[in-house]
């Protein structure tokens, strides 16, 4: 049997604002597991490899796959149907699967949508489309498969039972990388991939469908899977810069800073990144992470008031944000801090709070995104109950768009908050010499407008 699996072509806010893409490693892990049980099985990452509906089209009907696997975030969801569309055109009797966080919460609506998906997986993927296509393959029955909704013979909508989360994460393969198109994901020219190396998150953010999708418990890699996989990239593939996409990599410190200190022991020579929360990093384990070749750390400070962290269920507080940026920096971490704006609950003097707060924590870098109701989070159900919604298209669910009502502010407002917060982090004095310094220009009119109209053009707020 023949797998294909495939990263629909999108316009992908991420590439279209910096020029990056990252890989689809969840696409890699069910690759694996399809290998190991003897599958033919191909990656397409349409995304990366900047092809077009038609010049997908060509592909599935060249490899001729018996089963289409699409994954897709909220905004690209039309264009994991159209591929779906594309594959029935091509063989209607190709089986037309579909995973990730929004088909996940949203199965029925899903398969309501697009007729042309059979199965959606919900959930923690491995094991379920292991037994799916062992099903299919032997042909046995779809409600024997825990963890999918499907369409039956007859056309309704099916769900099975939810499948239990995966005990020992160590038991998944590692992805298959020798797939994905390496030399595409690059920043700044440099060669870069990704590891997840836990799952489950024991906090509940009001804006976050984690911990709904992967457990409030934390499953962890075992030091040596997490090495097993560093070396890999490092030594078969040549790559020295590596993203840790954990939730919150630091949430055992003790196997952070063993992670960091293997790293060192084996000379790896690795640069990489991580994801923290305020609360769960110190100056010794950021002393390790840089040692061990860390250059920056990010951290989900989200807001600079109390009253819309506890609103969020964050359970941080603005002198732990304050600490864990200083203590990072004295390790000799940078700090990219995120914030989030357009929360219902927030007013005016919020969102200004908020913008002044980033400003006076010594940070290298910002991100501010808007407020957005993901489907499985929790914030989907209170604009669902309070009515807040303002549209449901999907293509819109960017985190740069307002697509939910606020209580205080209009849309327009909260979408020149998001310019204003951008442009004063970016545009104080410090930032224009160090981008003029890099461009070996002089500090002129001509060149700070330069400044004001890169940033624009690369936060993609040009666009109504």
């Amino acid at each position: 049997m023949r797998i294909l699996l495939i990263n629909p072509p999108t316009i992908h806010a991420l590439k279209k604002i910096a020029g990056v893409t990252g890989p689809p490693l969840g696409l890699a892990y069910l690759a694996a597991v399809a290998r190991e049980n003897g599958f033919t099985v191909k990656i397409i990452d349409a995304v990366a490899e900047n092809l077009s509906l038609k010049e997908l089209s060509r592909e599935i009907k060249f490899f001729d796959p018996d089963v289409v696997g699409v994954t897709a975030t909220t905004p690209m969801i039309p264009d994991a149907y159209a591929v779906a569309h594309i594959t029935k055109m091509i063989n209607p009797n190709a089986l037309v699967i579909i995973g990730g966080p929004h088909v996940t919460f949203l199965p029925e609506r899903t398969l309501r949508e697009c007729p042309y998906i059979d199965i959606v997986v919900r959930g923690e993927g491995e094991k379920t489309f292991e037994e799916l296509l062992n099903t299919i393959d032997s042909e046995k029955r779809l409600q024997d498969v825990r963890g999918i909704t499907y369409l039956d013979k007859e056309g309704r909508i099916r769900s099975t039972p939810p499948r239990p989360l995966i005990r020992n994460i160590d038991d998944i393969p590692i992805p298959a990388y020798d797939l994905l198109p390496l030399d595409k994901y690059q920043i700044d020219g440099i060669n870069f991939a990704t590891i997840i190396t836990s799952r489950g998150c024991p906090y509940n953010c009001i804006f976050c469908s984690s911990s709904a999708l992967f457990g409030h418990v934390y499953r962890a890699h075992s030091v040596d899977r997490v090495l097993e996989e560093v070396s890999l990239l490092r030594y078969k593939f040549n790559i020295r810069e590596i993203e840790f996409l954990d939730d919150t990599f630091t949430l055992n410190k003790k196997r952070a800073k063993e992670i960091s200190k293997e790293i060192v022991r084996n000379d790896m020579d690795v640069s990489w990144s991580a994801s923290s929360r305020v609360n769960t990093i110190d100056y010794e384990t950021a002393l390790y992470m840089r040692r061990a070749g860390a250059h920056t750390v990010y951290l989900g400070i989200e807001s600079g008031t109390q009253k819309i962290l506890n609103f969020i269920r964050k359970k941080i507080t603005l002198n732990q944000a304050r600490d864990a940026v200083k203590v990072s920096k004295k390790a000799g971490l940078g700090v990219l801090g995120s914030f989030v704006i357009g929360f219902p609950i927030e007013t005016l003097q919020d969102i200004n709070t908020t913008i002044s707060f980033s400003k006076s924590l010594d940070l290298e870098a910002a991100q501010y995104t808007v407020a957005t109701p993901y489907p499985g989070t929790d914030l989907w159900t209170y604009s669902i109950r309070h009515k807040l919604l303002l549209t449901e298209d999907w293509r819109k669910y960017t985190a740069l768009d307002v697509v939910m009502k606020s209580f205080f502010l209009s849309p327009k407002q909260i979408k020149r908050l998001l310019f204003k917060a951008y442009v004063s982090f970016y545009l104080r004095l410090k930032y224009i010499v160090e981008d003029i310094v890099k461009r070996g220009g002089l500090i002129t009119l001509k060149a700070i407008v330069g400044t004001i109209k890169s940033i624009i053009e690369k936060l993609w707020l040009t666009k109504s």
